[in-house]
């Protein structure tokens, strides 16, 4: 039979202090800021593996009209999707320092086109809003981390690893033969 160790006498089990909410440091999280047409958006960092220049992108006949097509990554196929059609945003010329954005969705590899990347920059948690209510309730913002505030700024933060629902997973796979 085990023996019971001795509480030493007069001495209370320790309780442990909980931290008040306010002395909690805010995380700072590490964003890639970048437009498509005249609106700025976000994204965290460690969901982007690289930018690249725009290339030559091969069509792929009845693609889902988000998809592009897809271009040869040092020797890797990947499907390039149109951010702004993917996003519903309305049709604007496409600027020629046009970049694609290379991601990771769902163990996919996927190319994103953006028009520009002008920063990365460290924002801290308490500078991310929710998205509004009124606007959850009239759209799909399950992509949608937040809303960022930087001075008089304010950008739409993505979640790039929920751009794409599972159907348009599919519809890349399907594209790229997987």
């Amino acid at each position: 039979m085990p023996k019971e160790k001795k509480k030493p006498k007069g001495k209370t089990p320790r309780k442990e202090k909980k931290i008040p909410e306010e002395i909690i440091p805010a995380e700072e999280i590490q964003l890639l800021i970048f437009s498509l047409g005249n609106e700025e958006f976000g994204a965290r960092t460690d969901q982007i593996k690289e930018i690249i220049n725009m290339t030559n992108i091969t069509r792929m006949p009845r693609a889902a009209s988000f998809i592009q097509g897809s271009i040869n990554l040092r020797g890797k196929v990947i499907a390039v999707i149109d951010l702004a059609k993917q996003l519903d945003l309305p049709q604007y010329e496409r600027s020629e320092e046009a970049l694609i954005m290379v991601v990771d969705v769902d163990e996919n590899i996927v190319g994103m086109v953006i028009d520009s990347a002008s920063e990365v920059l460290s924002i801290s948690s308490e500078n991310i809003n929710p998205t509004p209510g009124f606007i959850e309730s009239k759209i799909d913002t399950t992509f949608i981390e937040g809303l960022g505030k930087l001075g008089d700024r304010l950008f739409v933060l993505l979640d790039l690893n929920k751009i794409l629902s599972s159907k348009d997973v599919k519809s890349v796979d399907k594209m790229m033969g997987s």
